[in-house]
């Protein structure tokens, strides 16, 4: 019986080129006749240079009597060719449609694959790791993986069987001459060797590709904020992240390509000039040759033969490179692909009850760090009542609005709604018990009526438009050019800030959750919008367990219960009125915030007489 250790290691994940194989090898029948049909399209390429041989061969028997040609096979070798040339080409071609088969099934397949993980894993995986990267992934590196299939694989193959016909066809015409060609070969593959296998190489195409994706990352940061950058006259140059990724880029690429130029000069010389070694070999033997004629013929073939060597060396070193590339790409894709998924029950559980509770909770965004964003946190936000999270920035509040559906678990202590802990809760189920209005509202590019039914599938017009009222957007909506029909973003129609708000607060009514977080949801809010948003909650937040995470004091003096967050600790909690008694940490930001409210701004004149 095998151990547990000798099972792992069979199972361990493949790597690098036996990976890529690993991939393509999903659409087994047809990469095997792509490869089948391009090793026949590589020894057909050959036949050609053949009949060349054998044309010049006949030619030179009979020179300088030209007239005998007619009664030799010089007219079939000439067809010969034309067949080599022609069997080349359908066979490569037919090898292509092979690969591309199989390139767009294999595409598909890791594409569904990889979002549908993208899916599984808890969902503070996306808020730490950027759009920016995952887009280069999905779009980029598996997009390799399709070319690696559709084009690679076919190249590969004739890049390694076009060498081994190659060096027989140089070895059986004249070994000697044979000789000196691959002599040629040898020198320049022991360059590229030295060139592909240094130290530093695979070291070099890493930080290449963690370059490219956090210049990814930041681009897309920038471009999402290129209104206020505009707005500020700021350049790229005062976007600091995006400007130091592209001087990191820039600072490790130009070493990295010039470290290429010496070594990769001298192999593309000397595949070009392969005729160099032939030459001098040739030379000797024709001096010293009783059949001149015969000799004659085969050095000339080797003298056309040996250009077409430049080509074959310059497809495996192409297919090389290309290969280092999708390679890492692969391994990147393969780290997202080895997240661990959001683990979900065994045994599911479903709860009447919707208290949540946070018991001993500690949790770190860093697990190579000993820093808690929250640390031994306990309280209970009550079904029917309003719970609020403040305190100052960094202080852990929306880090609590992220556990609670799960966005990261817990590293010690546990989250409950009601009896359940919501590890033990399905993640579609745990959802459907909570509603999410977050600062940050995303609309997509559809229209209003499909963005506020996203929060319940099934509603039917009439539960949008009551929702729609009761989020104070009703009006608004209808004096867009089509109603719950206008498309967000197209024909010029974008919405406010607020009027977004309030869409994403109607998307929350429609799907009536019995627990309902809002996550600093009237920061930039103006006064219009704010009484609008809070007109909206109203209604949202009829008999729920409310959590609110906020920084305007005013908006949570009526709430049951107010938890005071600092440094990742519950530092004192109660109602209003109880924590003002108290003088502690929420007095002092009370004091603080009315200080802030009656700021008035004042024009000062310096009047010199």
């Amino acid at each position: 019986m095998k151990s547990k250790e000798d099972f792992m290691k069979k199972q361990s994940p493949k790597t690098g080129m036996s990976r890529l194989i690993q991939l393509a090898m999903t659409k087994k029948t047809l990469v095997i006749s792509s490869v089948a049909l391009s090793c026949l399209a590589a020894v057909a390429s050959f036949i050609p240079y053949l009949a060349i041989y054998n044309i010049v061969r006949q030619i030179l028997e009979v020179y300088p009597d030209l007239n005998e040609l007619g009664h030799t096979d010089l007219f079939y070798y000439g067809w010969l060719a034309i067949a080599g040339v022609v069997a080349n080409v359908v066979l490569y071609f037919s090898a292509l449609v092979c690969s591309h088969l199989a390139a767009f099934g294999t595409l598909y397949e890791l594409k569904v694959n990889f979002l549908t993980h993208l899916a599984r894993v808890p969902l503070g995986f996306h808020v730490l790791i950027g759009s920016g990267k995952l887009r280069k992934i999905t779009d980029e590196n598996i997009e390799k993986i399709e070319t690696f299939i559709a084009h690679q694989i076919p190249d590969i193959v004739a890049a390694f069987v076009s060498p081994v016909v190659m060096i027989v066809i140089l070895l059986s015409i004249d070994w000697r001459l044979g000789l000196a060609a691959i002599a040629g070969i040898i020198v320049a593959f022991i360059l590229q060797s030295a060139a592909y296998g240094r130290e530093g190489a695979k070291k070099m195409m890493d930080q290449y590709q963690r370059s490219l994706e956090n210049m990814n990352n930041a681009a897309v940061e920038y471009i999402r904020g290129i209104s206020v950058v505009k707005a500020f006259k700021q350049t790229v140059y005062s976007f600091r992240r995006l400007h130091e990724t592209i001087k990191e880029y820039t600072a490790m690429v130009i070493p990295y390509t010039l470290s290429w130029e010496n070594l990769m000069s001298v192999f593309l010389t000397l595949i070009n000039n392969i005729y160099l070694f032939v030459l001098p070999v040739g030379i000797f033997i024709g001096m010293n040759t009783g059949d001149f004629k015969g000799f004659a013929s085969q050095f000339i073939f080797y003298l056309i033969f040996v250009p077409a060597i430049a080509g074959i060396l310059s497809k495996i070193m192409y297919v090389n490179s290309d290969a280092m590339r999708i390679i890492n790409g692969v391994e990147t894709m393969d780290s997202i692909l080895a997240e661990p998924e959001l683990k979900q029950p065994k045994n599911p559980e479903h709860t009447k009850n919707h208290d949540v509770s946070f018991s001993n909770v500690y949790f770190s965004y860093d697990k190579d760090k000993e820093m808690y964003a929250l640390e031994n946190v306990s309280f209970t936000a009550k079904q029917g009542e309003i719970t609020a999270i403040v305190g100052p920035s960094g202080g852990g509040k929306s880090t609590i609005a992220h556990l609670i559906p799960r966005f990261f678990d817990v590293d010690e202590g546990s989250i409950s709604i009601g009896s359940a802990d919501i590890r033990q809760m399905e993640s579609p189920y745990l959802m459907s018990q909570v509603s999410f209005v977050f600062q940050d509202v995303f609309l997509f590019k559809q229209s209003i009526k499909e963005n506020i039914r996203l929060g319940n599938k099934n509603a039917d017009m009439k539960q949008i438009t009551d929702a729609a009222k009761a989020a104070q957007c009703h009006d608004f909506i209808m004096s867009l050019p089509d109603g719950y029909d206008t498309v967000i973003g197209e024909k010029g129609v974008h919405l406010s800030g607020g009027e977004s708000q309030r869409i994403a607060i109607a998307r929350a009514i429609v799907k009536d959750a019995p627990i309902v977080v809002l996550d600093e949801a009237t920061a930039f809010a103006d006064p219009e919008n704010e009484h609008l948003i809070q007109k909206a909650f109203e209604k949202l937040m009829n008999k729920k367990t409310v959590i609110i995470i906020a920084h305007r004091l005013s908006t949570i003096q009526s709430a049951n219960n107010i938890i005071v967050m600092d440094n990742g600790h519950v530092a004192e909690n109660g109602t209003h009125d109880q924590l003002l008694k108290k003088k502690g940490k929420y007095a002092a930001m009370w004091q603080t915030y009315n200080k802030t409210v009656s700021w008035k701004m004042k024009k000062e004149a310096n009047i010199n007489g």
